[in-house]
């Protein structure tokens, strides 16, 4: 278990690390803007200082805008996912204050495909082990799990006040610039993070109900209890059949992991499900579950 968290907390950082990089590296000196509440705390910063003659970093706006989002996160999410999000909106502002704004190449399109590639890997490898990167993944997240459609969708959707501002401010090419960054950042993501793909799980085991109540204290999923029996041993056991998303793959392994490190797990790709699975917001009751 410690191992686990440790590395979901490298791989925040490391999110934070990627995301800061795309903006000092590629994207503000170029005046192209990432997508999200990075995006939003760049627009701001250009804002202030170009109409108001006031030097606000990007990092300070940064953390600032993700203080109510945060709250959200806390209230709606979930806590454990809201405290890796303040460890990596944290981070990223350390690192967008201690690196160098500099540009690497004075080719806008390089800089605005190589930003939103390593912006979508660390906003992806973060919202995989169950964090983010914080602002508009928490939005995101959130819309996504109500309607259950990729996350990349409503990055594209709620980045669009950003490509118009961006119009605004600066030539209107800078637009098509960032619209190029936004939908290079969201493929990343999907690729990454497919949210709204479903996994069958079998968990071959000798501690079903144990399994089965912690894996309920989690996540509300519709289990089916099947007595299986060992070919060659003939142990007699308990099989775990349920449909999950991706999203909690990395739950549901932990889980299995602290119950019973011993059981026999097979994950398969779901093609497409008939019924009901449950959405976050839909009543319990609805569950059938079958023993």
């Amino acid at each position: 278990m410690f191992l686990m968290e440790a590395k979901r907390i490298a791989v925040v950082i490391l999110g934070s690390f990627l995301v800061a990089l795309s903006l000092n590296f590629f994207l503000i000196n170029a005046n192209v803007y990432a997508s999200g509440f990075s995006g939003a705390a760049q627009l701001l910063s250009s804002i202030f200082k170009d109409f108001l003659s006031i030097d606000i970093s990007t990092g300070i706006l940064l953390f600032l805008l993700n203080i109510p989002v945060l709250i959200l996160g806390w209230v709606k999410i979930g806590k454990g996912f809201t405290i890796y999000s303040i460890l990596s909106v944290a981070f990223a502002t350390l690192f967008l204050e201690i690196l160098p704004i500099i540009s690497l190449s004075d080719d806008i399109i390089l800089n605005a495909v190589a930003g939103g590639v390593i912006a979508g890997i660390g906003v992806g490898i973060s919202l995989k082990l169950g964090a983010s990167t914080g602002g508009m993944d928490i939005v995101a997240m959130i819309l996504s799990r109500l309607q259950d459609k990729p996350i990349g969708i409503y990055f594209l959707t709620l980045n669009a006040v950003i490509i118009l501002v961006a119009g605004i401010l600066n030539e209107p090419e800078n637009a098509l610039y960032t619209m190029l960054t936004l939908y290079v950042t969201t493929l990343v993501i999907d690729a990454i993070h497919t949210s709204q793909e479903k996994v069958t799980v079998l968990i071959v085991t000798g501690k079903a109900e144990e399994l089965q109540q912690a894996i309920h204290k989690e996540m509300i999923r519709g289990i089916t209890i099947i007595p299986v029996q060992g070919a060659y041993s003939k142990e007699k056991k308990n099989m775990l059949y349920l449909v999950i998303t991706r999203y909690e793959l990395y739950d549901l392994e932990r889980i299995i992991k602290d119950i019973d490190p011993h059981a026999f797990t097979n994950i398969i790709q779901t093609a497409g499900i008939f019924g009901f699975f449950r959405k976050d917001g839909e009543p319990v009751n609805n569950i059938q579950e079958t023993k």
